[in-house]
């Protein structure tokens, strides 16, 4: 027994210093070639065993013979364990640069494609998460080019919109400082009319710049949605009268939200004057609100005559006004996106739908418990 343990003790000393001198390499070699890594493993492995044994034949006195055939044997396995970790280390290093180039491919033209060689598990995983990595960043670029082009669009209309009645207010006021004005009442009112419009824009820039810029700060308590709703029919109701559209609130629930109600008086407003605008004289607009399967369903119900299926998904776009036409009473397309952006810090959705003979807007909220 106490052979055995000298035994142990002799061949674990040899083998302990061949690890720390191994530990030392690896330190020294952490920042080069895994291939160079690998084969100091395979030799602190093979040079430990041989150490190990002259230790134990040294102190057994081994014979010059045997302990021959001993370094022999070990230093086969020293050429094979080293050969088979020189191969083994190539072919990592060699699908680890693949990876990189690959890669390197990603940032350059933002499109991964993954090596078709069969990799280690962890290179595949790395594979895999850099493929997901890339179709997020080309779905992150479409949605940025996209929000660039509606910048654009917007500047652009937002300049015709603003040069127009700017132009006219510069007429008018030089009509009446002339005083070669016909009728000066008509043209103060006409003056006052534009004034307020583009206080109006302004206005809505100014929201929507808060919505982008992630400032839009909600104060929300709880209410009834009968009560917003009424509240926003009676606002209505003066431009219904004078388009001659009839105004229907009938299947409003008194069903309890946690809402801004300011912020969700301007979304009901902005929709109802887009469906009154759009809504041929003696046609019906309908409000709705009730329960739904995902939260509170508040919808607004229009006689437009439907939307092209092909400008559905851009209605909630910065600058979309359903037409080329870029004068008044249009708006300055900033409306519904406006909606969208109170909606969402409400942590519910905007949607629209074309019905027979109009379309249908809907917004979805959380339901709050009763």
């Amino acid at each position: 027994m106490r052979d055995t343990l000298l035994i142990a003790l002799y061949a674990f000393a040899g083998a302990a210093v061949t690890g720390l001198l191994g530990a030392a390499a690896l330190r020294l070699l952490r920042r080069r070639s895994l291939t160079a890594s690998l084969a100091v493993v395979a030799a602190v492995g093979v040079v430990a065993m041989l150490a190990g044994t002259l230790a134990v034949a040294w102190a057994m006195f081994l014979s010059s013979h045997d302990l021959s055939v001993v370094t022999t044997v070990v230093a086969m396995a020293a050429a094979v364990s080293l050969a088979t970790a020189l191969v083994l280390g190539r072919w990592v290093v060699a699908r680890s640069r693949e990876l990189a180039l690959a890669a390197r491919s990603f940032g350059e033209h933002g499109d991964f494609a993954a090596p078709e060689v069969p990799a280690t598990a962890e290179l595949a995983a790395v594979s895999r998460e850099l493929a997901a990595t890339s179709a997020k960043l080309a779905e992150s670029r479409e949605r940025e080019r996209a929000l660039e082009t509606s910048r654009r669009e917007l500047v652009a209309w937002i300049s015709h919109d603003l040069r127009t009645p700017l132009a006219g207010l510069r007429a008018m006021s030089e009509a009446l400082e002339d005083g070669v004005a016909a009728e000066p009442d008509r043209y103060l009112k006409q003056i006052r009319t534009e004034v307020e419009r583009l206080n109006d824009m302004v206005g809505d820039l100014f929201e929507l710049s808060r919505i982008h810029a992630g400032t839009l700060s909600l104060s929300p308590s709880r209410m009834s949605l009968y009560d917003l709703v009424g509240d926003a029919l009676a606002g209505a109701d003066p431009l219904a009268r004078e388009h001659g559209v009839r105004l229907v609130g009938d299947r409003v629930e008194p069903v309890p939200v946690e809402v801004d109600g300011k912020e969700m008086s301007r979304v009901l407003g902005n929709l109802l004057v887009n469906a009154i605008r759009r809504t041929p004289p003696d046609g019906t607009v309908a409000v709705a609100a009730e329960r739904g399967p995902d939260g509170v369903v508040l919808s607004v119900t229009d006689g437009c005559g439907g939307i092209p299926e092909d400008d559905l998904p851009r209605v909630f776009d910065t600058g979309w006004r359903g037409s080329h036409a870029r004068t008044p009473p249009a708006g300055a397309g900033l409306g519904l996106a406006i909606v969208r952006g109170i909606v969402e810090a409400h942590q519910g959705r905007a949607t629209v739908h074309n019905i027979p003979g109009g379309c249908r807007f809907e917004v979805v909220l959380p339901t709050t418990a009763s």
